[in-house]
C-alpha cells in the first residue's frame, strides 16, 4: 500500500463534497488531491494522470452518469481503485457497477471510518462493499439460476481461494491459511478472474453465486 493514498472525488453535491474533504484532512495517509462535480471533469484529469490511487464516485451525476464514466476511467487508467458512493441502492446500479469495475460500492449514509476502511481496503487489492449492499447481492443472485456443471469451471483451489475471497481474505492472509506463496494465491485469482470473464473479486462473489458455483448453503 502507498505511504499516501491519493484520491480523487467525483459528486455534485458541494455540501456532501466538502463534508468528505473536511473529515479527510484529519487523516494523515490519505490526500484528497482533487474534486469534481462532474464526470467529464474528472476523465479529463485522469487521462493524464499517474497519482491517483482510488476515485471516489457518485452515480447519479450530470451529464455522464457514473455508470458511463466506469469504463473510462478503467481505461486511462487500469490500476486505479473506483469506489461507488452512491444512494442508490437499486440492484441493477449495484450489479452493474460491479460488473463494469467497480472495486468498492459504499451507500452515502456510510460513517467516514467505513470509507476510510473501504479506501484502505481496494487500495491493498481487497472488496469493499457496504454489509448491506454485500448481502443484498447475496439474497438476490441466489435467486438466479444456476447454469449446468457452472462448478467445473473452476479447480478445487481455484474454489477454496473464491471461497477466501468472499469471505474478504487479501491474498496474504489466504497464502497464510494455505500455506502456499502469495505469487502462487495471485495467478490462481488472476485464473479465476479469466475463467469466470471479470474485472476483480466482488464481480467474481456475485458471479460465484449467481450461477451457482456457491450454493445458498456455501
Amino acid at each position: 500500500m502507498p505511504s499516501t493514498i491519493n484520491i480523487i472525488m467525483v459528486e455534485d453535491h458541494p455540501e456532501y463534497r466538502e463534508g468528505i474533504a473536511l473529515a479527510l484532512e484529519t487523516e494523515p495517509k490519505i490526500q484528497l488531491t482533487h474534486q469534481f462535480g462532474m464526470a467529464e471533469q474528472a476523465l479529463r484529469a485522469l487521462e493524464h494522470d499517474t497519482n491517483t490511487d482510488v476515485v471516489l464516485l457518485d452515480l447519479n451525476l450530470p451529464e455522464m452518469s457514473g455508470l458511463e464514466a466506469i469504463p473510462w476511467m478503467i481505461k486511462y487508467r487500469p490500476d486505479i481503485k473506483i469506489i461507488v458512493l452512491s444512494q442508490s441502492d437499486d440492484e441493477s446500479d449495484i450489479l452493474q457497477a460491479i460488473h463494469l469495475g467497480a472495486a468498492g460500492y459504499l451507500l452515502k449514509e456510510s460513517t467516514l471510518e467505513q470509507i476510510i476502511n473501504g479506501i484502505q481496503t481496494v487500495v491493498k487489492g481487497g472488496a469493499s462493499l457496504d454489509p448491506r449492499v454485500a448481502k443484498f447481492i447475496i439474497n438476490t443472485v441466489q435467486k438466479k439460476i444456476p447454469a449446468p456443471n457452472a462448478k467445473q469451471l473452476l479447480s478445487e483451489r481455484e474454489l477454496e481461494i473464491l471461497k477466501l475471497l468472499s469471505e474478504g481474505y487479501m491474498k496474504k492472509e489466504i497464502s497464510d491459511h494455505l500455506k502456499i506463496e502469495t505469487s502462487t494465491v495471485a495467478t490462481h485469482v488472476r485464473r479465476i478472474y479469466e475463467k469466470l470473464q471479470v474485472p476483480n473479486a466482488p464481480a467474481a462473489i456475485t458471479k460465484a453465486y449467481r450461477t451457482g458455483i456457491f450454493s445458498s448453503g456455501d
